[in-house]
């Protein structure tokens, strides 16, 4: 919080107190925490102790991150200032306030600021500054990051966990390099980068990027939003000057061939149904939208719930998340949805042909089975907390519409929806229990559902 607490000062806003007292209790706690434990002598984590420890850091730091909005006092209720932490901490976007620019400015950095820090992961920023030993920094890696396939970039997590931090710092000073010479404000360029690298969507303008009106800053976005949606051991790879590499992952292919085939469909619907005067516009409009709720970010430069049947059932899909594993978007992840295309076609092949011997393959090496029944699990888990969180949802008062795309954009961590809680809207009018359910259902979508949900099993916590 020091950080935004620099801006306060230079601004002179009513942030500073606020900032200054969370920072203190922050601090505080941590040092209790330190010091009450300092001579323990853990030379290992378990893969449970991992867990716990994983999920109760993300409640922990979206409790303390709602305290600057507290001190504020412009946001109304305990529960809307944990409700705004929480979707900026796991990168949804989904917003409580109705006139974002009347907050100091200080406090719109850490409300982006936020999204930056959960984007690439509040535990790996630990492994990347902060000294584990024994097996503990694998553990919380695979905990927080519970992905379908496994990728160290180096031998030693924590060398991965730096590489990994160097390549986001490197995204974003050249985002915000760019949006500052295209004729943006420092702080401004920094808010909107923070919001778009960690395809997170939060904006310090009421309209999002739609009220900037300018090509540049559209393109800017779109191209960060892509590379935010990208598995990030790609990067690391077109950096080490390996681009063959990138162009022959299928995860890459998938990624921008469903993006690509999404935005044309879409652009031609909306150019042929009228809504757009050019086809130009239609495509300007539909790449915007499409890659924003793709990759999971939620920034929007049009209205399209004015769009068509076709381009609204299309964004729905888009909100099931299209970005890449190991990425900074939510969502099922493409990678998921490559290996159950191939176990379905694996299984229709046996039926075909009942004598033969068909294996699922990934990069031309086979798939372990154990890995393909937890896509499967993931799958029916996903769609069973979304009918679940729909249905209560729904009991609190919400039309069918606004609840399942509210769930859907909460999960997917994607943030606006349809309904009442469209790119126009937002959340603030839900009751309390409609946005307590929505947060479970964000930090189940960040933290990939089952490493929440295992805590809910007898047997976690036995010996």
């Amino acid at each position: 919080m020091c950080w935004p607490l620099l801006f306060a000062i230079y601004f002179s806003d009513p942030g500073i107190l606020p900032l200054f007292a969370s920072s203190g209790l922050s601090l505080a706690a941590g040092l209790i925490l330190y010091f009450s434990f300092k001579s323990s002598q853990v030379t290992e984590i378990s893969r449970r102790e991992g867990i716990l420890i994983v999920t109760l850091c993300w409640i922990t730091v979206c409790l303390f991150g709602s305290l600057p909005y507290h001190f504020i006092e412009q946001i109304p209720n305990f529960t809307e200032c944990i409700f705004e932490s929480v979707s900026g901490f796991t990168t949804t976007g989904a917003s409580i306030l109705r006139d974002i620019e009347n907050l100091p400015r200080s406090i719109l950095i850490w409300r982006d600021m936020t999204q930056w820090l959960g984007g690439m992961g509040i535990i790996l920023l630990a492994l990347a500054i902060l000294p584990l030993v024994g097996s503990g920094g694998m553990q919380l890696y695979r905990a927080e990051f519970p992905g379908p396939v496994e990728e160290k970039l180096q031998p030693k997590i924590k060398d991965t966990a730096k590489n990994l931090w160097k390549i986001y710092v490197l995204l974003t000073v050249l985002g915000i390099l760019l949006l500052y010479f295209g004729g943006m404000h420092f702080w401004e360029a920094m808010c909107n980068i923070f919001g778009t690298v960690s395809t997170g969507g939060f904006n310090p303008r009421n309209a999002s990027i739609g009220s900037y009106d300018s090509n540049y800053v559209d393109i800017v976005i779109i191209v960060l939003m892509l590379a935010g949606g990208i598995n990030f051991s790609l990067h690391y790879w077109l950096l080490k000057g390996k681009p063959l590499k990138v162009l022959r992952d299928p995860e890459f292919r998938f990624y921008f061939i469903i993006l690509a085939t999404i935005t044309l469909v879409t652009s031609i619907s909306t150019y042929y149904a009228g809504i757009y005067n050019g086809f130009f516009h239609a495509l300007k409009y539909g790449a915007f939208q499409i890659v924003s709720i793709g990759t999971s970010t939620g920034f929007a430069t049009a209205d399209y719930e004015l769009w068509t049947p076709l381009a609204h059932t299309l964004l729905f899909l888009c909100m099931i998340g299209i970005g890449s594993a190991g990425s900074t978007s939510g969502g099922i992840k493409s990678i998921r949805s490559i290996l159950a295309l191939k176990s379905v076609y694996s299984e229709i092949q046996k039926l075909i042909h009942p004598k033969g011997v068909f294996f699922v393959k990934l990069r031309g090496q086979k798939v372990n089975p154990d890995i393909l029944n937890s896509i499967w699990g993931f799958l029916i888990l996903y769609f069973a907390v979304t009918i679940i969180a729909t249905v209560l949802l729904s009991g609190t008062g919400e039309d069918p519409v606004t609840s399942l795309s509210a769930v859907i954009a909460s999960i997917g961590c994607v943030g606006p929806g349809f309904g009442e809680v469209g790119p126009t809207d937002n959340y603030h009018h839900l009751s309390g229990m409609a946005k307590w359910i929505l947060m479970l259902c964000m930090l189940l979508g960040r933290l990939e559902i089952y490493s929440v949900l295992v805590l809910l099993l007898p047997g976690f916590w036995s010996n």
